[in-house]
């Protein structure tokens, strides 16, 4: 139980951060505020966090719950090529009306002159169990090619999620990422069908 506790204790910390950085500002919202709004102790945030910067990171787990609460909706998807367009299309959407564009290419500047973990590249996040499942089903149902592996697949998809979001970012978004992806995802994706 109490590690239950602790990771709501985190996630509370989490969640209230990210609608402060969204409401306010990255440059404007100070612990003080996360400790507040998050109804927790100035203790509590410091035993999860060294301090405001290392939030940055968290973002993927905001990803995973989003990711968690998709795999619940994927039943009445026929293929597992739609399941993949489909949680790509509600991130992306999400992405858009709920993440300040900053702090996305905060988090991904960070990633990129980051010593230490690489958050958004952790093989034991949800994303990317989430996805392999889904691939692995498409492999045992016929729908990918047996040449390409899931690795492979799993890879590509996640990499041009990736590209997609980093382009965005640096054109200051000047196009609709969902959009984009609608256009870009598919492209890439048959090229792992069996015809």
């Amino acid at each position: 139980m109490p590690k239950k506790d602790s990771r709501n204790t985190r996630m509370k910390i989490v969640n209230a951060a990210w609608a402060l950085f969204y409401k306010y500002g990255y440059e404007n919202t100070t612990v003080e505020d996360i400790v507040y709004e998050s109804a927790t102790s100035r203790g509590s945030f410091y035993h999860y966090f060294k301090g405001k910067d290392e939030l940055l990171y968290t973002l993927a787990s905001l990803f995973d719950e989003k990711y968690e609460q998709l795999e619940n909706s994927l039943d009445g998807k026929d293929s597992a090529y739609e399941k993949l367009l489909y949680l790509n299309k509600e991130l992306f959407i999400m992405l858009e009306n709920s993440v300040p564009m900053d702090l996305l290419a905060r988090l991904y500047s960070a990633q990129l002159t980051a010593s230490g973990d690489r958050n958004l590249l952790d093989r034991n996040r949800t994303y990317y169990k989430l996805l392999r499942k889904i691939v692995v089903e498409g492999k045992e149902n016929g729908e990918f090619k047996d040449e390409i592996s899931v690795n492979e697949i799993v890879r590509a998809y996640a990499m041009c999620e990736r590209a997609l979001i980093s382009d965005w970012c640096l054109s200051n978004g000047e196009f609709s990422l969902s959009r984009e992806s609608v256009i870009t995802l598919p492209r890439l994706l048959q090229g792992f069908l069996k015809q």
